[in-house]
């Protein structure tokens, strides 16, 4: 083999053993894998199916309670498994480097973040520090970031999710490494700044030549840059081909169930016609934040929500889609009163909850409810999920054993085991902590339930069945919903009527498939267009056969 066709990485009969007690004896089993140069490997599957820790076993990052038993990992003829840290520290960064999923974490808040891509060079160079600084902003300029010379003095916390992410893309470039590993560098990102960063990366791999791995659960990215793809499951590799032999014509059952569970790109149906009374109108909401002079600036004023207002019907979902910084989030927390806005209304059975009083909005708490983003985040390890369940009924005059008979219902309803309720969060995946999320919100049965971002951190087979499951407790329990998304695929299954936000304003609204279908204004084509995989379109399985076939057993 040339140059151009050998490997720069080989992986070969890779196993790595969990420590007893687990649910499985191996985190990755007889895991094999060449990587060329000018290649993108998109490794695919669900949490735990071992995609990172693969990744990480390359880098030599594992902890050594999780040290690999067998195989060889081969950068170029040197098997990295056979080094010592200080040798591998020579490597990484040079010639093999890795793009983290959350860049805020991977960066060091203290440093700016011109001097941490600059230490690259003085950890492995000569340079002197005005070349180093060169160095540094031709590369920002060349992940295209605005303004290089300014952004280089800038903190971490100063820059926007988009941006931190090519600063981190830069820093693995620094040193024109041959192998370069993506870790879900775009999970966390808008439909557009994800188009970008999945371009930078297309572009990369032609003007450097690398090999690139890339990590994700998002097949629509795969189908946008992958040239071939690794399914993993249950830390084997079940399948893997050419993209489009494994997007369009999958042979694996774990495989076609993933692709099954992928939103398509229109409603499935039309939205119904609803004749039912107004749960919830929405006028004038307007809500400004405010920053005092200081020493070193003068005193701003930001518009975060501008004059919304908007309609929502018993039994309806609302979507409401946006990037970051669009104002979603602003204006959810001014419907729950959670912050108040600077004018506007939100009369819910006849009352104006911007009216009441601290305690006369007390009682009407539970009539508006939340599910957040974040199924960590939402739950208190140190309680048990009974304990979280009741605490919501029981503060609104439930008596105990009333709220505890709730809870055990609601945990039927969201397909959890009764025994759940003795447990602490810590002991379940992210899919089962939304679903107790869920059932908390559903606790004090609420009449509007807000479901903020509440699937964008779940892998694709757990997203569809917490989708599915809340259209299913919606019906049966009559419940209006409104869904903040920024995954236009996702509106497109969950939503009646939809409206898109852009800094703090409704620019368009409509019927779900009038907005996706028929676009008006320039801001809502410029996120269609920018959605991945536009050449693709989700294939359709025979459903009983997909039914059989099921998940592989482990």
């Amino acid at each position: 083999m040339d140059e151009q066709t050998s490997p720069v990485l080989s992986i070969r009969n890779l196993s790595i053993a969990l420590p007893r007690g687990g649910d499985r004896f191996y985190a990755v089993e007889s895991f094999s894998l060449d990587v060329r140069p000018r290649e993108i490997v998109c490794i695919v599957g669900e949490s735990g199916s071992g995609k990172s820790m693969t990744s990480f076993a390359t880098m030599g990052l594992l902890p050594k309670a999780l040290a690999p038993t067998s195989g060889k990992i081969l950068l170029g003829e040197v098997d990295l498994l056979t080094l010592k840290e200080r040798e591998l520290a020579k490597l990484r960064g040079n010639r093999i480097a890795m793009i983290f999923q959350e860049p805020m974490t991977a960066l060091n808040p203290c440093f700016s973040v011109g001097d941490q891509v600059s230490e690259v060079f003085q950890q492995h160079t000569q340079l002197a520090s005005a070349e180093r600084r060169a160095r540094t902003l031709a590369l920002f300029a060349e992940v295209k970031l605005p303004d290089p010379e300014r952004i280089y003095g800038r903190y971490p916390h100063q820059l926007s999710g988009g941006q931190r992410q090519r600063i981190v893309i830069a820093m693995a470039l620094a040193l024109d490494p041959t192998v370069l590993i993506a870790d879900e560098p775009t999970t966390a990102l808008d439909v557009t700044t994800q188009a970008q960063i999945l371009h930078l990366f297309k572009d990369l791999k032609s003007r450097h030549g690398a090999g690139i791995v890339f990590v994700t659960h998002d097949f629509d990215v795969v189908a946008e840059i992958a040239d071939r793809v690794v399914v993993m499951q249950h830390g084997k590799i079940v399948e893997q081909g050419a993209a489009d032999e494994v997007l369009n014509r999958p042979t694996h059952a774990y495989t076609r169930q993933l692709i099954s569970a992928v939103p398509r790109r229109t409603k499935e149906g039309a939205s119904f016609e609803n004749n039912l009374p107004v749960a919830m109108r929405v006028t004038g909401i307007v809500k400004s934040f405010h920053t005092a002079a200081t020493l070193f600036g003068k005193s701003s004023s930001i518009a975060a929500v501008r004059d919304v207002g908007f309609e929502v019907k018993k039994g309806e979902t609302l979507g409401i889609v946006g990037e970051s910084g669009s104002g979603k989030s602003t204006l959810v927390r001014c419907l729950m009163r959670l912050t108040d806005p600077d004018t506007g209304e939100v009369i819910v059975d006849g009352a104006n909850l911007m009216a009441l009083s601290k305690k006369g909005l007390r009682s009407r708490r539970k009539d508006i409810q939340i599910v957040f983003q974040d199924p960590y985040g939402s739950l208190n390890p140190r309680r048990t999920i009974c304990d979280q369940l009741i605490e919501g009924p029981t503060n609104f005059g439930v008596s105990k054993k009333t709220a505890i008979e709730r809870a055990r219902e609601l945990l039927r309803i969201v397909r959890l085991s009764q025994d759940a309720l003795t447990r602490y969060p810590p002991q379940f995946s992210g899919g089962q902590r939304q679903r107790i999320s869920i059932a908390r919100a559903l606790m004090v049965e609420p009449k509007i339930l807000i479901a903020d971002e509440a699937v964008s951190a779940l892998d694709v087979s757990v997203q569809r069945d917490v989708l599915n499951l809340l259209q299913e407790i919606k019906q049966k329990m009559g419940l209006t919903m409104i869904f903040i998304t920024h995954d236009l695929r996702v509106a497109a299954q969950v939503s009646d009527q939809l409206i898109v936000m852009n800094k703090g304003e409704v620019v368009e609204r409509g019927k779900v498939e009038t907005v996706l279908g028929k676009p008006q204004h320039p801001y809502t084509k410029e996120l269609l267009a920018a959605m991945p995989g536009q050449g693709w379109e989700v294939p359709k399985f025979d459903e009983q056969t997909t039914l059989e076939i099921g998940f592989a057993a482990p």
